[in-house]
């Protein structure tokens, strides 16, 4: 038993993981329908596939690169499209995530068993964070991202181990991936890890630098190799880059995905979703970000502790009490947490709670690594304290975020308070015969907030572009349920209107035998009516305001009896026997309201559901 108990906690954690992100997926339905509609395009046209674009025909892409794109499109193709062929890859990557992370923190600790324990701690935080519970069950780039980051982990830990280009080399190409996943947000480990080899790696300084700069050179051929395809090809022969001003790939990456999100300084990135303008909400900057709102509901339930670590670590690095990969580890994941946390805290731009799931692997690392190193030094005062500092911390935290949210029954935070405090006790006083004993009752107590709000956020049904952790029967204020109701009113489709369900429009555009069955206003009408028709669906702005296509584009495209015909999504209004529309201010892209307008002003209106719908040819 004494062998095969790792192996048994593994295999537990791993099915609990799959358990918490596979139950009852489907009523998610497509989740973001936005890469549902890219993933069925990508099962539908290998080259749509390729450059992940938004509809078969190629249109637009979306505004992210395909990475993530690639895997759910081959799901699609494989399984047909439905809702678990869309939504179980990102599942998947949850469980390979939380597995991936014990290896890694597992390998970090010099005593086997303590490693274990580490790598079982560190799996089970980030399974049971709510942010992912929340991206592990759907189907937005974020969950691949941290896959990779977590893999980019583990390689990291093989090279300074041994010194190892080529392992360091496997970091460069992953890394390189997570680019094409999510462009610069997979960048910002970077510093960490770069730090992490220069001053563990157990070889001379000069071949670390040499080492570092070959995976430097692997990182830039494994996310440069699609943008040179990309930017080679003639614009006219491929999709238009859907979030770029100039239909290039590095303005994408360094605009709308890059420096607009830390400046907040670009126009670009609003999204003119369904022709309305609209800014996602986000706090004020600021570290008190991650710990408010939404924010803290997702990610800072241990937050607290792994900011703890961060120095209860460096205190024991100037004790001379870690190892050389323990050293390596400490650097790499507080530079994960310290970077991407204070990115995330400051930036001005549009930023969104979900976001935060790529903290949740170094929270997860730091508090696994935390509690081995606090255990293993409980002989002494230091590591007494650091315990119950621990579970104090998790403990008040927790209790804070429960009763801030009004969740669960309200005896729950009274017990966790309880528990907390003789897990402390029992860390503090450190008498052998009950002190483990305690400190586990402790750690239960601690962690019993964040397991039960992820799993409620894993029961609850999310849609829309703008998943938050729990259904709004969890918002206790009003500007808290304002904010709810204004984020599912643009994320799920209020101000789309019904062309997700619209039966006689679908019906309509499966008979079309045009290129496009239709053309519309916006990424998200278009990509409600392909999945809802199955056919290729023009869309006029993309998602954030691009100027594709032209007015004179558009008109050429008509002319040659490219697309069938156009549907003004949302609440547009209804044609006067007249002819004369009324529509509300439903386009915010100037090129956007040239084409509705010199559609209404050419082509007669009917009304299908709450869509009008010109015949173009």
């Amino acid at each position: 038993m004494t062998t095969r108990w790792p192996r048994l906690a593994l295999a537990a954690l791993i099915a609990c993981t799959a358990a918490l992100y596979l139950w009852n997926l489907s009523a998610t339905g497509y989740g973001n329908a936005f890469y549902a509609a890219a993933a069925q395009a990508g099962a539908q046209s290998w080259s749509a596939w390729f450059f992940g674009a938004l509809d078969a025909r190629g249109f637009i892409t979306v505004d992210k690169p395909p990475g993530a794109l690639w895997v759910t499109g081959l799901s699609v193709r494989l399984f047909g499209m439905n809702s678990w062929s869309v939504l179980v890859p990102q599942a998947l990557m949850g469980v390979a995530a939380v597995a991936v992370l014990f290896a890694t923190v597992r390998r970090t600790i010099p005593d086997r068993t303590q490693g274990t324990v580490a790598g079982i701690v560190a799996g089970a935080v980030l399974a049971c964070t709510p942010a992912a519970a929340l991206m592990f069950r759907f189907n937005n780039p974020d969950a691949f991202l941290v896959l990779l980051l977590v893999i980019a982990a583990y390689c990291l830990t093989r090279a300074v181990a041994t010194a190892s280009w080529r392992w360091l080399a496997l970091v460069g190409l992953v890394m390189g991936t997570a680019f094409l996943t999510k462009m610069l947000q997979g960048f910002l480990v970077l510093p960490g890890f770069a730090a992490a080899y220069l001053l563990a790696a157990p070889t001379s300084w000069r071949k670390r630098g040499l080492h570092l700069a070959a995976a430097t050179g692997v990182l830039v051929a494994a996310a440069g190799w699609w943008v040179a395809i990309v930017q080679a090809i003639p614009a006219g022969s491929r999709p238009y880059v859907g979030g770029s001003k100039d239909d290039t790939v590095l303005d994408l990456a360094f605009g709308y995905n890059g420096l607009s999100r830390i400046l907040g300084d670009d126009p670009g990135a609003e999204s003119h979703w369904g022709g309305a303008m609209f800014r996602p909400a986000s706090s004020a900057t600021g570290l008190h970000r991650l710990f408010t709102g939404e924010f803290g509901n997702e990610i800072s339930w241990l937050l607290p502790v792994a900011l703890f670590v961060v120095a209860f670590g460096g205190y024991l690095w100037a004790r001379g009490r870690l190892s050389l990969d323990e050293r390596a580890a400490f650097v790499a994941w507080s530079g994960w947490l310290l970077v991407t946390g204070l990115v995330f805290a400051f930036m001005n731009g549009t930023v969104h709670p979900y976001y935060t799931v790529a903290l949740a692997p170094a929270v997860a690392a730091l508090v696994g690594l935390g509690t081995t190193w606090a255990w293993r030094t409980r002989s002494g005062w230091d590591g007494r304290i650091a315990l119950a500092a621990m579970l104090g911390l998790a403990g008040w935290w927790s209790v804070n975020l429960l009763n801030l949210n009004h969740f669960g029954p309200t005896w729950v935070p009274t017990l966790i308070t309880a528990l907390s405090v003789v897990g402390m006790a029992a860390a503090l006083i450190g008498r052998r015969r009950w002190s483990t004993a305690g400190t586990l009752a402790g750690a239960l107590g601690a962690d019993a907030g964040t397991v039960a709000f992820s799993i409620a956020t894993a029961m609850t049904p999310h849609h829309g572009a703008i998943p938050n952790a729990v259904g709004p029967l969890h918002r206790i204020t009003e500007r808290r349920v304002e904010a709810q109701s204004l984020a599912e009113e643009f994320a799920v489709g209020g101000w789309m209107g019904d062309e997700a369900t619209n039966r006689d429009l679908a019906d309509l555009l499966r008979t079309t035998r045009t290129p496009w069955s239709a053309a519309t206003n916006g990424s998200q009408s278009a990509a409600a009516l392909e999945i809802a028709s199955g056919t290729s669906v023009m869309a006029i702005g993309g998602w954030a305001g691009d100027p594709a296509p032209t007015l004179e584009q558009f008109i050429a495209d008509v002319r040659a009896g490219k697309i069938a015909y156009y549907v003004e999504a949302g609440k547009g209004g209804a044609a006067e026997p007249e002819g004369r529309v009324i529509r509300s201010e439903n386009h915010s892209a100037s090129h956007t309201r040239e084409i509705a307008d010199w559609v209404a002003a050419h082509y007669p209106a009917t009304t299908l559901g709450e869509s009008l719908v010109y015949r173009l040819v």
